[in-house]
């Protein structure tokens, strides 16, 4: 009998650069939980599918930053906002802009679709909440009351409701078919980053900076219950499609509580540090987080996690326990929404337009044509997830399938794998030098394929690449004489060792050589004295350790560097591909715009000696940036883990096209 694989509660997915520069807002389409959009600093908006490494579409038309983004339930629709204040509409199906919304004075800081009717509401740093109807262009009506920055809007299952949270530490709930302010939940003592409602009953919870989870009764307008003591601010929540729980994307945590009254169900640690969105589909919990131009996707099976029953002992933070009450039967039931069965009704219009916010719906059409772009990345993914839903389908929808979970690590192979590999231990005194990790190489899941020769040798292995311990051990042709020599055995085993122990010894008095200059202070000189010895294992120990501290790297230094970045992508070993390929993103991140920007410049007038020496290393850095793009688009076609660093690495380099 076989026996039964364990496998993983919770586990990272994937990691992709989502953009040629920071993400600045991202967002899970809660439908399917497998389409992801990211707004960055390059003012694009993409569109991704979760375990896929390709860009699927990719959205143009803002002139600033994109702030905030949101799709609608079917996932037909997008909406972002700027960081000028306007907000653009796109139909995805149709690969086009919709509309452009302007109106605030402010970045766009949250955004919502109604769940039914074509309205989106937009919060902005000017403290005002607008709703927009998107059929005609222009603003329905406008809500005050907030003193700060709107961070967080949603509207109600029924569509009659819009909760708002913002900087003020305040929650507020809108009527939208009176146009007035229902009810304000004072409370928290820090901004609120998050509310959400319930899915069938009259509650909704609110997450705040100030480390707590509130509940509140939206018929008699309370708190119901407050929890406390979360590990950081509460960036994201999220009701279990029944209603039976709450799930609270903690810092490297996902936490599962109840309300009535407070408790903790479990906790599951996951390492997605600040996780910015959730979703559900096939009983798995999506999380997504990002950093800098990376985002980062992890799964959680759900069917492993406790949602309801008995309370769950924090493995994080434990200096306190929680009490378990027993489950309160007497609890009031609350009112149920009411759903509409087709489209509702538009919301009541309270107030007349200005002429700015009345604009005709053809006036600027052609203008938003030509200024905003959907750009299709993978024509076949985008085919497979837009484009069916125009054709009218004779057999049942396909469901996606839930991510495989991988098996859980063996303790004993992990450390195992964990031991550093031999080295020579040289220490290199850095001033400040902060010992960062290494940064994450960007996977994906590979397909099955025949095993064979690996072409590059793998970093971390169980045993040497081509060599068989049969190969050290005299041949036995007897089964009867297989009585073993020790004094064969050894010098068998000790054919090359001699060999081995001459590199090792040149190699440490080479960076004995390279760390005498270093000593001094000169960074440059030590890069070049490593060159010079001509060996690619003094300048890959080299790296590792310039690696670790971004500021670092200067201009001058590029320019020696590259050229042997373009030897060690080469490379056949492992280790040697990914300090190169961890040199070239930390080269591509910090001074390609600097790089693109001088050539662009147009000529100084006068002399000035250092910027014409800055534009002389900007060239010789710029020419050899174009020879390593062509070896890393060659390489960018690998399957695994290789090929998605060298997809990185070519999106990173594509200004240089």
């Amino acid at each position: 009998m076989a026996t039964p694989v364990v496998t993983k509660t919770a586990w990272k997915l994937q990691e992709i650069v989502a953009h040629a520069s920071n993400v600045s807002s991202l967002v899970l389409g809660k439908a399917s939980g497998r389409l992801l959009a990211t707004g960055g600093d390059d003012c694009r908006v993409n569109l991704w599918s979760i375990n896929k490494p390709n860009c699927i579409m990719s959205l143009t038309g803002h002139t600033s930053p994109v702030e905030s983004v949101r799709l609608n339930t079917p996932e037909e629709l997008i909406v972002a906002g700027s960081q000028s204040g306007s907000i653009r509409v796109w139909d995805l199906e149709a690969a086009k802009i919709l509309r452009t919304l302007m109106g605030h004075k402010a970045n766009i800081c949250s955004l919502d679709f109604h769940p039914y009717g074509e309205f989106v509401a937009s919060g902005s740093q000017d403290t005002n909440i607008k709703l927009w109807d998107i059929r005609r262009k222009g603003c329905v009506f406008r809500y005050r009351g907030h003193s700060q920055a709107v961070r967080c809007l949603r509207f109600s299952p029924d569509g009659k409701w819009l909760a708002s949270a913002a900087d003020d530490h305040t929650v507020k709930l809108w009527d939208l078919t009176a146009g007035k302010m229902m009810s304000e939940f004072p409370g928290h003592t820090g901004p609120v980053n998050v509310v959400e409602f319930h899915p069938n009953e009259y509650l909704l919870a609110s997450g705040s900076s100030d480390r707590t989870i509130r509940f509140w009764d939206l018929e008699k307008f309370q708190v119901v219950s407050c929890i406390e003591g979360e590990p950081g601010p509460v960036r994201s929540v999220l009701f279990n499609p029944d209603g039976c729980c709450l799930y609270s994307g903690c810092q490297d945590s996902l936490r599962v509580y109840g309300w009535e009254p407070e408790r903790c169900f479990d906790v599951v640690l996951v390492n997605w540090g600040k996780v910015a969105d959730l979703a559900i589909c096939n009983d798995q919990l999506i999380g997504v987080a990002f950093s800098q131009s990376n985002v980062s996707s992890y799964v959680v099976d759900l069917t492993r996690v406790t949602r309801t029953g008995t309370v769950a002992r924090d493995p994080v933070q434990d200096h306190r326990p929680l009490a378990q009450p027993p489950p309160n039967p007497s609890a009031p039931l609350r009112r149920i929404y009411e759903r509409p069965s087709t489209t509702c009704s538009r919301p009541q219009r309270v107030k007349q337009n200005s002429e700015s916010e009345r604009r005709s719906p053809s006036s600027e059409d052609d203008r938003d044509e030509r200024e905003s772009r959907a750009e299709i990345q993978n024509a076949e993914d985008y085919n497979e997830i837009f484009q069916p839903k125009n054709s009218i389908s004779r057999t049942p929808p396909r469901r996606s399938e839930p991510f495989p979970a991988p098996p859980e690590d063996d303790v004993a192979t992990a450390k195992e794998a964990a031991k550093p590999s031999p080295a020579m231990d040289v220490q290199f005194p850095v001033p400040n030098l902060e010992v960062l990790p290494r940064p994450p190489v960007v996977t994906s899941t590979p397909a099955l394929a025949p095993k064979a020769e690996p072409a590059i040798i793998p970093a971390t292995r169980n045993e040497p690449i081509g060599l068989k311990a049969s190969d050290f051990l005299p041949a036995v042709k007897i089964p009867q004489q297989a009585e073993l020599v020790d004094d064969d055995a050894m010098s068998q085993i000790r054919k090359g060792h001699d060999t081995m122990c001459v590199v090792l010894t040149s190699r440490h008095k080479n960076l004995d050589a390279v760390r005498a200059v270093w000593t001094t202070g000169d960074i440059k000189t030590s890069v070049d004295s490593a060159v010079a010895i001509n060996d690619l294992s003094v300048v890959v120990d080299l790296l590792n350790i310039v690696n670790q501290k971004a500021s670092l790297w200067k201009l001058d230094l590029c320019t020696t560097v590259l050229p042997q970045i373009e030897k060690l992508l080469q490379s056949k070993y492992e280790s040697y591909v990914q300090t190169g390929c961890t040199s070239l993103k930390l080269i591509l991140q910090r001074f390609l715009p600097l790089i693109t920007d001088m050539l662009a410049a147009p000529p100084s007038v006068g002399v000035d000696i250092s910027r014409e020496e800055r534009l002389h290393k900007c060239r010789l850095c710029h020419k050899q940036l174009k020879s390593i793009s062509g070896l890393v688009k060659s390489k960018s076609g690998l399957s695994g883990r290789h090929g998605s660093t060298f997809r990185e690495l070519q999106l990173l380099m594509a200004s240089l096209d």
